[in-house]
């Protein structure tokens, strides 16, 4: 059998790529891990319709809508290997099984890469966040944490103090040059210069110097890398952005590879779960169209 489009990832993105196609009636298989970016955290928030609710009902109820739709068949699985070229392309699992279809589509996300702080990766996605829009509200205007992990760090601080005081830890991690500083400052940024020995609680800073300063919650701006090696492996061409490494895509959400298409965490910035759907969306439909109309 072969499909017309196989989706390598299913999560939001994928799902909502999936779900144009279905309703195309066009033949969809989806080869998911089950490792979604968001598996840490309890509530998703910032999607408009699901504000609060669990990423697992979020997920779950997402693929049972798609199982309604015949043409789709589900492998819970991780791909392996891709080989072939347009029209004719070949997954292998790692259950050896072999799927062929005309199109794919990396829909894997990305995966963060923490600082090594004692005790950061135990809270990450339950006191230890990346995105204001999607947890700053909860915090309740207290105080916030940011730890700083490169140039990207300044700019989240200065964002969060919408949503709370402020303290930045540089941590080692980042220079200030005078117009960032003052910058913070301005925006009521406490600067705190002395290195982080551990976390503890939940979100309390142990500093080097014996300080421990709690807060109601932490952010870090990870750096993140695609959570599958596939698209590296077969040569997609890669960018890079001020928080890691991204798939290019052109506007259709085509890689550099004829056939090959990209979308979500994987292939854009900023990332939410709400644009993950909406890039998801728009690559199923620039799918659907390459099927219609091949160039």
């Amino acid at each position: 059998m072969s499909h017309d489009v196989i989706i390598i990832g299913g999560g939001y993105a994928g799902m909502a790529a999936a779900l144009q196609l279905l309703r195309a009636r066009r033949k969809v298989c989806v080869v998911d891990s089950g490792q979604r970016r968001n598996r840490f955290a309890s509530q998703s928030h910032g999607f408009l319709g699901q504000d609060g609710i669990s990423p697992d009902r979020i997920a779950a109820d997402a693929r049972a809508q798609l199982e309604a739709y015949p043409t789709l068949v589900w492998h819970e699985a991780r791909a392996l290997s891709l080989t072939g070229e347009r029209d004719a392309f070949v997954v292998r699992l790692e259950d050896e099984t072999e799927i062929r279809g005309r199109r794919v589509l990396f829909a894997t996300g990305v995966r963060d890469i923490l600082p090594e702080i004692d005790g950061l990766g135990l809270r990450w996605g339950k006191s230890v966040f990346h995105c204001p829009y999607c947890h700053g509200y909860e915090l309740n205007e207290g105080r916030i944490g940011v730890i700083g992990t490169g140039p990207m760090s300044a700019h989240q601080a200065e964002l969060l103090s919408e949503w709370g005081s402020v303290t930045f830890f540089t941590n080692g991690a980042v220079t200030l040059e005078d117009a960032s500083r003052q910058r913070l400052q301005q925006r009521g940024v406490v600067l705190e210069e002395t290195s982080i020995l551990k976390i503890e609680g939940e979100a309390d800073v142990q500093l080097v110097d014996g300080r421990t300063i709690p807060f109601a919650g932490l952010f870090v701006a990870t750096t993140v890398t695609p959570a599958s090696p596939l698209p590296l492996q077969v040569g997609c061409l890669t960018t890079e952005t001020p928080i890691g490494l991204m798939i290019w895509t052109d506007d259709t959400k085509q890689t550099s590879i004829p056939g090959i298409y990209a979308c979500g965490d994987a292939a854009r910035i900023p990332h939410s779960v709400s644009l993950a759907v909406g890039d998801g969306a728009l690559a199923g439909m620039q799918l659907h169209r390459s099927l219609v109309w091949p160039e």
